[in-house]
């Protein structure tokens, strides 16, 4: 039989690092690719440093790999995330506060390192734009890509429990924040710097400094996509991303469903006035196939996305279902892109349409 991919990550749980962990306890395996027998994928360090000194480590789970039944040949790459200054310990929390007036800015600024900036939209809510968002950073984490993921829906923020990260972020002189990392994946949020069970009751302008905090005090490290999960709408954050910020392009997310198809056509305006490239739609929840007798329905109707994208000239990146299985994991902090499911597929596929668009 074929190797699988959990076999190999079992495999590799067996290598103790020093501290006790493992490479898979401690995600630093990247990449993971199988075909016909011929495994590769990368270990990636914290920083430079800690990849010196795993040479030993790359060899012996090269070693580990090509011993398994079904493994013709194995290549293992070492890489490091990228220079980081150590956060404080976990009872240090970060002095830097989140939340202020912006700053004055002449006009739209690159992110540090980070090659290309993608805005996942909707005109509403409800649709899943940030299941997909989590999930599609997830996919492209998989296929290689150094990827980040920024909350920026304030008021909502999902990513945390999405992303299953509960703690903060630190920030070793009041002014830099020094992201997470989860499933692959750099991320920050403003949930991860208030209290999860109060409100945020800002004003515009408060919304617009704290989003230029996130894009400009955040070291993001050398990124080849940073993905901007907005709220839904067409408000301060939208406004103050598309006109501050050098974004590569946007993509929305909508239902079939005519309602929807409403919102998201003010998305698309409002992308349009904004002179913000609209790289395609993704239609959400397009069909419900029954668990039990495996009946297909269109709940939300079907092909209304698809139907738009032509009207407009813009790509129709593709379809998602709706599926248990994806709330499940969003909800326990475990993206269904990150396993093997036909869900994990449909996320892998539509990374790839990314990547070889360009978009990534």
């Amino acid at each position: 039989m074929p190797i699988t991919r959990d076999e190999i990550l079992s495999t590799l749980s067996r290598l103790t690092l020093p501290g006790g962990d493992d490479l898979v306890a401690r995600d630093m395996i990247r990449a993971l690719q199988i075909e016909d027998g011929a495994v590769r994928f990368v270990i990636e360090a914290a920083d430079p440093g800690e990849a010196a000194k795993m040479e030993g480590v790359r060899r012996a789970a090269e070693q580990l790999v090509c011993d398994l039944p079904g493994v013709q040949s194995v290549s293992v790459v070492l890489t490091a995330h990228g220079p980081a200054p150590k956060a404080p310990a976990p009872s240090e929390p970060p002095s830097l506060k989140i939340g202020r007036h912006p700053t004055p800015q002449s006009g739209p600024a690159p992110v540090a390192g980070v090659d290309r900036i993608l805005a996942i939209g909707s005109g509403k809510g409800g649709v899943g734009k940030s299941t997909v968002s989590s999930n599609l950073a997830v996919a492209l984490a998989r296929e290689g890509r150094r990827v980040g993921l920024l909350d920026a829906d304030i008021y909502g923020p999902s990513q945390p429990r999405m992303m299953g990260i509960n703690k903060r972020p630190g920030s070793p002189d009041g002014k830099t924040i020094i992201p997470l990392q989860a499933h692959g994946v750099t991320v920050m949020s403003i949930g991860f710097m208030v209290d999860p069970d109060k409100a945020v009751v800002w004003r515009g302008p408060m919304l617009m400094g704290a989003l230029q905090q996130m894009l400009g005090q955040v070291q993001w490290g050398e990124l080849d996509v940073l993905i901007v999960d907005l709220p839904p709408g067409t408000g301060d954050v939208q406004l103050t991303l598309c006109q501050k910020t050098h974004l590569t392009g946007a993509v929305v997310v909508s239902t079939p469903q005519d309602v929807a198809l409403i919102d998201a056509r003010k998305a698309l305006d409002m992308f349009a006035t904004l002179k913000t490239p609209v790289l395609g739609l993704i239609e959400n929840m397009s069909t419900f196939c029954c668990p039990n007798c495996g009946h297909e329905t269109h709940i939300f109707g079907q092909g209304g996305v698809a139907a738009e994208a032509e009207k407009i000239g813009a790509p129709f990146l593709g379809s998602l279902p709706i599926d248990l299985d994806t709330r499940l994991a969003g909800d326990g902090g475990t993206p269904i892109a990150a396993g093997d499911s036909p869900m994990a597929e449909s996320y892998r596929q539509l990374a790839r349409r990314f990547i070889e668009g360009g978009m990534a």
